[in-house]
């Protein structure tokens, strides 16, 4: 059985390298459908010699079949958004502690600790329904934040704005972390000149906006509410690990997950830095449902190992021959 202590203490590549493969090799005995899948692909653990040859899950098997590694009791199961009546992600987590770890740790690492930080949430389409593992995360900091006004905040933008403006004039750090079009919202009804406060927008206008490309996105913020950077987060219902972005566009991961780069003509290679393809995740968090993730995420890695969101596959297209630009 493999200690997922190691997974958050991982120091280097060649130690991450060691785990993948381990994981993987457990993964492919006790995760039926992962099992089904590599041997359709005839690859066997035999046949796996680096990180880049294993067989990458595509995401959407978490809409058609339940992912586990494990017989453990299923704690709670986070789902994606999705319009009515149509099928959603279900992520089931048998070890609620492996994720706490993972977003408590991974925002340590890029932004220090969360207790320093009032912790301000504008996630309104994330509120209205179950399963989010987005709220999940942000409430649990909430928690952990050791300051009386952190909170979710709805439609009620004329509180967040004071508590905004009176915590960032007193020099508290702050994270106001908020859906794009919660956030556009707020900046169109109010102007702000901050100093102390992170803006963290993690994507989607969910049906209520236009979208915006990210560049344009994140210059009517950056104006409206007075800061020098956007920042991101890149998380999924189907991953227990995020990467953070503090501006840009460019994001960084934590010590367990890492991005690969696969062509979209042909899903099996991987492609070298600096080439646009499908975005492959391993994230050894996961070590309870599936560690590697075929997105239908577009990007690229960048030389010093910093990657990029391009765009999306059409329509849920694999191969992804047509794009659609975020």
């Amino acid at each position: 059985m493999i200690d997922i202590n190691s997974v958050f203490n991982i120091n280097n590549q060649t130690e991450f390298e060691d785990l993948a493969m381990q994981i993987f090799k457990f993964q492919f005995e006790n995760n039926s459908v992962y099992r089904s899948f590599c041997d359709l692909l005839y690859k066997h653990p035999s046949d796996i010699k680096a990180i880049e040859d294993i067989p990458f899950l595509p995401i959407q098997f978490f809409k058609s079949h339940k992912i586990l590694s494990t017989k453990d009791t299923i704690k709670t199961t986070f789902s994606s958004s999705g319009t009515t009546g149509s099928i959603t992600s279900k992520h089931h987590v048998t070890d609620l502690d492996i994720y706490n770890k993972s977003f408590s740790k991974g925002f340590q690492q890029f932004y220090g600790n969360v207790e320093d930080y009032a912790i301000l949430a504008l996630l309104p389409s994330y509120l209205e329904r179950e399963g989010s593992s987005l709220i999940y995360m942000v409430d649990t900091m909430i928690k952990q934040s050791k300051h009386a006004e952190s909170g979710f905040y709805l439609d009620n933008y004329s509180e967040l704005k004071d508590t905004l403006i009176t915590l960032d004039s007193r020099g508290k750090k702050i994270l106001l972390i908020g859906v794009s079009f919660a956030l556009l919202d707020l900046v169109e009804a109010h102007q702000f000149n901050l100093n102390n406060t992170i803006i963290m927008e993690t994507g989607g206008m969910k049906g209520r906006r236009k979208e915006l490309i990210r560049e344009a996105l994140h210059t009517t913020l950056k104006t409206g509410f007075g800061v020098n950077a956007i920042h991101s987060e890149y998380g999924m219902t189907e991953l227990l690990s995020q990467g953070y972005s503090k501006g840009h566009g460019i994001f960084n991961y934590p010590n367990w997950m890492q991005i690969l780069i696969r062509d979209t003509e042909d899903p099996l290679s991987i492609l070298s830095s600096g080439k646009t393809g499908g975005i492959n995740v391993i994230d050894l968090a996961n070590i309870n449902s599936c560690s590697f993730i075929a997105t239908q995420d577009l990007g690229r890695i960048n030389n010093n190992g910093t990657f990029e969101i391009i765009g999306r596959f059409d329509n849920s297209d694999i191969r992804g021959c047509n794009l659609m630009v975020l």
